[in-house]
């Protein structure tokens, strides 16, 4: 090397070694490696730290060997300001060469040396891989205690008021799910922040680019998640019940009012029913069902539920009864449709048989011997009782055909006269 060529080298080795000098002194009093020194550690980061700790303490001896063999180049090139041959050798040595003794190998990697002879510059690229390896950790397991047990901390303290919230309308566990559910959600809470406080590593999901810089990742946060979602389904569930709470009576009322609907369409059913059967001969008219004696009960229980705020129980019976009562005054309105049917027919009938009498008597007709005999066989038919259906509508279809031919027969003569 020339003189010039070492005065580079010399300061381009002062500026690494002052750059490691700055990175080490940070990494000792990086905040993640104290929470590491102070930590009970478990499990994967307590066999990762203590590998690191390892490594901490070769790339110090590394950093002191650098140092020395630094200095002693520094020294030599301050003897004179022109080197002679040999100094040059000795320097070109010096920094290019493998002198440097570093000792403490085998805690690196498993390195069986007792000690080795590297080059300044190998020394540098040890130096760099080993604080890779140990900022890494440091980093990571920091990342994880920064984010999660924040996070655990903030749900824990929701969770304390939903649990509140929930004791305050009767959802317990044993007694209501959603108690139940609270308990796992506390216990999984707890367990999942202890092992993020011991075990940080575990909870540390690395990049996927290999070449990414130390503590290059996310933190794992799947369980932490799927308890956060079960507290707020939990949530959701505790709100209904309170709405129910606050809505029990309206709601209450309307089931009473859709059964007393259906209870009185039922007994329209069963009157209309013994009319058809006095009035219409030969109908089948379907039986009529009483009032159903379950839902009345089960309405008595949830005003029992409201009486003593078992809110929780309360939610999903007047949610059930509010379906099953809409269904019980429809099936009411469709027995009485079914039973007043023949009824229907019969006024069906009344109504097409008035109407081709008006519509005849409008164009003189209302004499015609044949009209009047037919129309009085329909009509007694349709005004006796019990009045046969299939026979009215015999008869009522003769006058309208009857009619019609009458009509027919008398339009040519209205032509001609006009």
């Amino acid at each position: 090397m020339s003189r010039d060529e070492v005065d580079r080298a010399l300061a381009r080795l002062g500026a690494e070694h002052e750059a490691i000098e700055t990175s080490l002194l940070a990494l000792q009093d990086h905040a993640g490696r104290r929470l590491l020194e102070g930590a009970e550690l478990t499990g994967v980061t307590k066999d990762r730290w203590a590998t690191a700790e390892q490594r901490i303490t070769v790339l110090w001896a590394h950093f002191e060997a650098y140092s020395a063999a630094l200095e002693a180049a520094r020294e030599l090139r301050a003897r004179r300001r022109w080197l002679s041959q040999e100094d040059l050798a000795t320097l070109t040595d010096m920094l290019r060469g493998n002198g440097v003794t570093v000792s403490g190998g085998a805690a690196v990697g498993g390195l069986t040396k007792l000690s080795e002879q590297l080059s300044l510059e190998a020394l540098v690229d040890r130096m760099n891989g080993l604080y890779a390896h140990a900022l890494d950790v440091i980093v990571s397991a920091d990342s994880v205690w920064t984010a999660l047990p924040a996070r655990i901390d903030l749900l824990a303290a929701e969770l304390r008021r939903t649990r509140s919230l929930a004791h305050s309308v009767g959802v317990r566990p044993g007694e209501h799910p959603s108690g139940d559910d609270l308990e796992q959600i506390t216990d999984e809470l707890t367990r999942l922040r202890a092992e993020v406080l011991t075990d940080p590593l575990a909870f540390w999901v690395p990049a996927a680019d290999a070449s990414a810089a130390p503590g290059g990742g996310r933190p794992d946060t799947e369980r932490y998640d799927r308890a956060a979602r079960a507290l707020e389904d939990v949530r959701r569930e505790i709100e209904a019940v309170l709405a129910v709470r606050q809505d029990a009576e309206r709601r209450l009322m309307l089931v009473r009012d859709l059964l007393s609907r259906a209870d009185r369409t039922l007994t329209e059913a069963r009157a209309a029913r013994g009319e058809v059967l006095a009035k219409i001969a030969a109908s089948e008219v379907p039986a009529v069902s009483g009032p159903s004696a379950a839902l009345h009960e089960q309405l008595a229980t949830a005003a029992e539920y409201r009486r003593r705020a078992q809110w929780h129980l309360l939610s999903p019976l007047l949610e059930s009864l509010e379906e099953r009562a809409e269904e019980e005054l429809l099936r009411a309105r469709e027995s009485l449709t079914a039973v007043t049917a023949p009824l229907a027919v019969r006024a069906e009938l009344r109504g097409r048989l008035d109407a081709y009498k008006a519509k005849t008597a409008r164009h003189g007709l209302a004499e015609d011997p044949l009209l009047i005999e037919r129309y009085d066989i329909a009509r007694r038919m349709l005004w006796s009782a019990p009045c046969d259906l299939r026979a009215a509508e015999h008869a009522v279809l003769r006058y309208q055909q009857a009619a019609a031919e009458a009509l027919a027969a008398g339009q040519p003569d209205r032509k001609g006269e006009s």
